[in-house]
């Protein structure tokens, strides 16, 4: 799987107030490429894959990219860090994810572990 930057870099978005407002910046949200065909594209049911996650669609944008075989991009932003549930929902709703930005890293979750191990050594105090 690609790295969603290969398709639309955030930085394009940086400095140009017209392009901020279509994608502002959040700290907590991961992106998300998905391919489809122009007759299976649905906003709604989009959304409801992302939803479906317990995350909300914070941004969803159809690109002028497509596919070899014609098929659309659509670039997804949910308000989750982590866009793994977000992909798989999205696969069982027969969209295929061709790039994301927001898997945790092996460094983030050895970060989630210990700050865990921590509040876990507080609580037995």
């Amino acid at each position: 799987m690609d790295n969603v930057d290969n398709f639309l870099p955030a930085e394009a978005f940086q400095g140009k107030p017209d392009l901020e407002m279509l994608m502002p910046p959040l700290q907590e949200s991961s992106r998300l490429v998905v391919a489809c065909y122009p007759a299976n594209f649905s906003a709604s049911v989009l959304a409801r894959a992302i939803e479906d996650t317990n995350a909300h669609l914070v941004n969803l944008n159809v690109t002028a990219r497509r596919l070899d075989d014609g098929r659309l991009t659509v670039e997804l932003r949910t308000n989750q860090r982590n866009s793994s549930a977000a992909a798989r929902s999205l696969e069982r709703y027969g969209y295929e994810v061709i790039a994301t930005d927001g898997g945790e890293s092996p460094e983030a979750e050895s970060h989630l572990r210990d700050r865990a191990a921590e509040l876990l050594h507080i609580l037995e105090l």
